[in-house]
């Protein structure tokens, strides 16, 4: 398919553009971009080459496709909580053409197999480009390493325990090491089991007022401060996921000054939330790392304002009504976030905290960047991946309308503003209206 997009504001970190222009698109790839049409010889002079379809995108914003480097697709063996297809449905519907899966499958993805079925299964949806992590150690154990090299060849673009901390200090050691030597990052999850032992929210206030055990911030912050040192040690670059306390955020700001190796990522829930949405007992409410306090929030926002969190990520976590419509006690730990992280990202433009150049940025190249993957850019000869936003949409969120199987939000009849509107991914319209 062959389109030009015209008339809407384009947005492009990685080439620092931002203005209102066209696009081209012929076979897949950006054929052309600019602030005027002008192709002489083909389509008489100005204006589009009659086998395109032209799209007027006034009042629009046009992206990089969006990418999502934290989510979970529970296919194999969870395929009741979501499976690659409707988890890809539900990534082409936020925005996202391009989503990083996480390992905690069963089998979990510590082998090739593992890898090509993911790879095979996502292609066969020909929706959103799927990119397996693999895990840490075999069998998320934390007690022996995966074959890295085989995992890469086999199409990881990263290593990752996911939910499972590497207690092994040791071990975390090479793991760093060996990843470096194949230019693949290493994604920590930072907590120290021994601290947060059963926690079930924040510990704080909130936990103590309504009686649930609490996870101390602290058990975060042990284990980013152990992993920055291991990172600055052997000079491997290191990338910490879904960070969700003040003190997390000041370590990797301290440690980025003096030149170490590290990024990280947050979640939209960790800039919205706070411990006091668990007051209700709403079981989507229950994440991990819990919803923390109001100061933990205060700090992610400064965290992403100054260029301490270089990513936004959905952290995407799908369960079946079972799974969640359970006490508070035994309710599995996660939510849906595919199809609300970018209107929830948007607010943050809206309240003056970043610019919007600087949310896409978090939200395209950086995280291209740390994973080495081809995309986040409109730039000339580049995949087709864009995304289309409508700044100016309001809408409802309806958990039973997510094209995603999971339904656990705790953003169920929120209104929000902005959406994407049109999901193009190697050239191909994947949703139009979205």
């Amino acid at each position: 398919m062959n389109l030009l997009l015209k008339g809407g504001r384009v947005v492009d970190p990685f080439r620092k553009a931002d203005g209102v222009g066209y696009l081209m698109i012929e076979n897949g790839k950006i054929a052309g971009s600019g602030r005027e049409l002008h192709r002489a010889g083909k389509g008489g002079g100005k204006g589009a080459p009659p086998d395109m379809e032209v799209l007027d995108l006034r009042g629009k914003i046009v992206v990089p496709g969006l990418i999502d480097m934290h989510t979970h697709l529970r296919e194999p063996g969870f395929e009741y909580k979501e499976t690659i297809a409707s988890g890809s449905e539900a990534a082409v519907s936020g925005g996202f053409t391009s989503i990083a899966c996480m390992p905690n499958t069963n089998p979990v993805n510590d082998n090739r197999s593992v890898t090509e079925f993911i790879r095979r299964k996502s292609a066969e949806c020909g929706l959103a480009n799927v990119y397996p992590i693999a895990t840490i150690s075999r069998k998320s154990e934390g007690k022996r390493l995966s074959e890295f090299w085989d995992l890469k060849d086999a199409g990881a673009v990263g290593f990752s325990d996911d939910g499972k901390p590497v207690m092994n200090a040791a071990l975390m050691r090479r793991a760093l090491e060996y990843a470096s030597s194949l230019s693949m990052p290493i994604i920590a999850h930072c907590e120290d089991r021994n601290l947060s032992a059963d926690g079930m929210m924040h510990e704080g206030f909130v936990s103590t007022e309504i009686g649930l055990p609490g996870i101390p911030g602290v058990a975060e912050d042990v284990m980013v401060a152990r992993d920055i040192l291991l990172a600055e040690f052997t000079g491997a670059p290191l990338h910490i996921a879904h960070v969700s306390t003040a003190g997390a955020v000041r370590l990797i700001r301290e440690a980025k000054a003096r030149g170490v190796r590290v990024t990280a990522e947050t979640a939209p829930h960790y800039f919205t939330l706070t411990d006091e949405a668990v007051r209700t007992f709403d079981t989507a409410t229950k994440v991990y790392p819990p919803l923390r306090g109001a100061e933990d929030r205060a700090a992610i926002r400064e965290g992403l304002r100054d260029g301490t969190i270089d990513v936004i990520a959905s952290d995407h976590a799908p369960h079946a009504r079972t799974d969640k419509e359970v006490e508070f006690d035994y309710a599995a730990s996660g939510l849906t976030g595919l199809e609300t992280s970018l209107a929830l990202s948007l607010r943050l433009v809206e309240e003056g905290i970043l610019t919007l150049p600087d949310l896409i940025e978090k939200m395209t190249v950086n995280a291209a960047r740390i994973l080495r993957i081809p995309k986040g850019t409109l730039a000339d000869g580049a995949d087709a991946d864009i995304t289309v936003i409508d700044p100016e949409r309001e809408w409802t969120v309806d958990r039973e309308l997510f094209r995603s199987r999971g339904k656990n939000t705790p953003f169920h009849n929120w209104t929000l503003k902005g959406k994407a509107v049109l999901t193009i991914v190697g050239g191909g319209i994947r949703c139009r209206d979205c």
